[in-house]
């Protein structure tokens, strides 16, 4: 397989070189057929210009995109995999604090059969309390949510087989879910340790306010890949609850007007019953809307509710097969 490996660039550029010395090392050592695909994400240094220079000594293996400004980490890695060929995406961060040396275990637990590889900082060398931390317990919030359980989706050090990624647009900070985009279709999904390395040259693009977005984007995914074909599952659910709510708070106040001759007008139940039962039915009406918009992207696409692994033998009438 052709391995494109993706390199999303901000003002990097005095960790450049000795990323493209370990990625050329490694890569020519393992024989492997491959290209490199930098991505500069609206640099204010000259990583450009570093990125043009490995452009112009081996255009055979690095092609890079520069975009117009900075659009953020998931746009660069969309665009990326966008203008790359290979037939196994990886992605790699360009401050030199994954190890491009660790690719070649990756594409061999693909090789294995897994369609995903997600590399695991289990010795992170990053500041605890700003980083490490709030890391950690992200990781542990999107695996109960979304039900693929994974140590750390924010390490960008991953492999994946290309068919598994296509088919969705990332936003925001999506790229860190692209596992679960992945697991939403199939995909066989490994995790291994990966080294990790302090950062040598610059500093950190991200803070602490990066992981109030990722838990802001984590309601998105997991409505896309729990939801988005049968969205009146949700919107519906919650509304047969609300409106069984407003059923047992009438029933008690009846109760408690026919036993205490309490007065109902009085009683902050009787409003709470009437909002229940007016957001329960709302909820509802929303949740068949939400199901008519779902089915006409689908159909208007003529995009499919499920995804094929693969065709075993011809499983296609003679008048349907494509000519040769």
């Amino acid at each position: 397989m052709k391995i494109s490996v993706i390199i999303p660039v901000y003002n990097e550029e005095s960790n450049l070189p000795e990323l493209k010395k370990v990625l050329d090392e490694v890569m020519q050592t393992n024989h492997f057929d491959w290209e490199a695909v930098l991505v500069d994400d609206g640099s204010r240094d000259n990583s450009v210009k570093v990125m043009q220079s490995f452009v112009e000594a081996d255009g055979l293996h690095y092609r890079a995109v520069v975009l117009r400004r900075n659009f953020g980490q998931t746009a660069a890695i969309a665009a990326g995999i966008d203008h790359s060929v290979g037939e196994l995406i990886v992605l790699c961060d360009a401050d030199m604090q994954n190890d491009p040396r660790d690719i070649p275990a990756m594409i061999a637990k693909i090789e294995e059969g897994y369609d995903v590889v997600s590399g695991w900082r289990k010795d992170r060398k990053d500041t605890f309390l700003t980083r490490t931390l709030p890391s950690r317990i992200a990781n542990g919030l999107i695996s109960w949510v979304t039900g693929v359980p994974l140590h750390d989706y924010g390490c960008t050090l991953k492999a994946y087989k290309r068919e598994v990624i296509t088919g969705f647009h990332l936003y925001g900070e999506m790229h860190r879910f692209i596992p679960v985009y992945a697991s939403s279709v199939g995909a066989r999904i490994a995790e291994m340790e990966v080294h990790h390395h302090p950062r040598l040259y610059g500093k950190a693009n991200y803070g602490l306010e990066r992981t109030l977005k990722v838990l802001l984007d984590l309601v998105t995914v997991k409505f896309l890949t729990s939801y988005a074909n049968k969205p009146i599952y949700l919107f519906g659910g919650s509304g047969i609850f609300m409106l069984l709510m407003s059923v047992i708070t009438l029933l008690y106040i009846g109760v408690r007007k026919i036993e205490f001759h309490e007065s109902l007008v009085r009683s902050p139940l009787l409003q709470l019953s009437v909002m229940l039962f007016i957001l329960g039915f709302q909820s509802i009406l929303l949740g068949l809307i939400a199901e008519l918009l779902a089915r006409t992207y689908h159909e208007s696409q003529s995009k499919p509710t499920y995804t094929v692994r693969t065709v075993l033998g011809n499983s296609l009438p003679a008048n349907m097969r494509p000519e040769k």
